[in-house]
């Protein structure tokens, strides 16, 4: 996974066309968030189920980068006073402790809107029919927006301990994480052609991964390493905010963790895809990740 890492770093540092005139502080504002390392996970999951229905790296990559930057904006906005206020994010000071929170804000904008752009370029400069483009945007239009990631968002916002139930925190953590998730499967495989059943896997895989995913997040915060995690951990206690821990505790959220990841591999073999090891790789790394 580190050649496709790698890739994506080169892409995403050559953010806009030769020639396009942007704002030096909210260019450095941009990049700063968006080369601040991390795991790609997202943008590695549209290359892999692409991959996996033996669709093209290339194709793909403009969709992943522009998953990147949704992702990295709605990180930029989480940290900002109004939201979570976090100092720290990836080990380095949030966007807004370095460039203000106005341009942070305008940085986050700006990167929502330009992922649209790269999108289209999976069609100018490789050929993807603009129907399935035209599929990629609705889908990113919905899994972002407010019945999605933005919807979720707002739910953690509100979400508070002693009146939210264990079936609003599922909601709120599959908006906020796994809607994101959800669409990088699903824009991979539409860059790959998939029929509308391997598109239903790769929706099914991403939500039991998602899950999976920020459950171990909530299991982290309580027992991670700040120096490997990059950010500070116990906010959630110190916020009050509720966690699957809070809910069913420790040792019971490690194992639905474990059963998610199950579930999630159980789907994507359902899609008889020609080669989903990568697939795989990625939910057994995300079950084993400390950070």
């Amino acid at each position: 996974m580190n050649d496709i890492c790698d890739r994506l770093d080169s892409e995403l540092a050559a953010l806009f066309p030769e020639g396009w005139k942007v704002p030096e502080t909210l260019h450095r504002s941009m990049t700063y968030s968006l080369m601040a390392g991390g795991k790609r996970l997202r943008p590695l999951l549209v290359i892999a189920a692409c991959e996996a229905a033996g669709g093209s790296r290339e194709a793909a990559l403009p969709v992943a980068c522009a998953v990147e930057m949704v992702h990295t904006y709605s990180l930029i906005h989480d940290d900002l006073p109004a939201m979570d206020d976090d100092d720290f994010r990836r080990g380095k000071p949030t966007n807004h402790k370095v460039f203000g929170e106005a341009a942070a804000i305008l940085a986050g904008d700006a990167l929502l809107t330009h992922a649209f752009y790269s999108i289209v370029q999976s069609s100018r400069k490789h050929g993807i029919p603009a129907d399935r483009v035209l599929s990629i945007v609705e889908d990113l239009a919905e899994y972002a927006g407010p019945r999605g990631m933005v919807g979720g968002q707002v739910a953690d916002m509100e979400g508070e301990q002693g009146l939210t139930s264990l079936e609003q925190l599922e909601y709120i953590h599959l908006h906020k994480t796994s809607d994101l998730i959800m669409f990088s499967l699903m824009a991979g495989g539409r860059v790959a052609g998939c029929s509308e059943a391997q598109i239903a896997s790769l929706r099914s895989f991403g939500k039991h991964i998602g899950l999976a995913f920020q459950i171990q997040d909530d299991i982290l915060d309580l027992i991670g390493d700040e120096a490997k995690l990059g950010k500070r951990t116990q906010s959630d206690v110190k916020q009050e905010k509720v966690t699957y821990p809070f809910f069913i505790g420790l040792e019971a959220s490690k194992r639905e963790v474990e059963r998610l990841t199950a579930e999630a591999k159980s789907a994507i073999s359902e899609g008889n895809f020609p080669d989903p090891s990568r697939l795989h790789e990625i939910a057994d790394f995300l079950l084993a990740r400390d950070h």
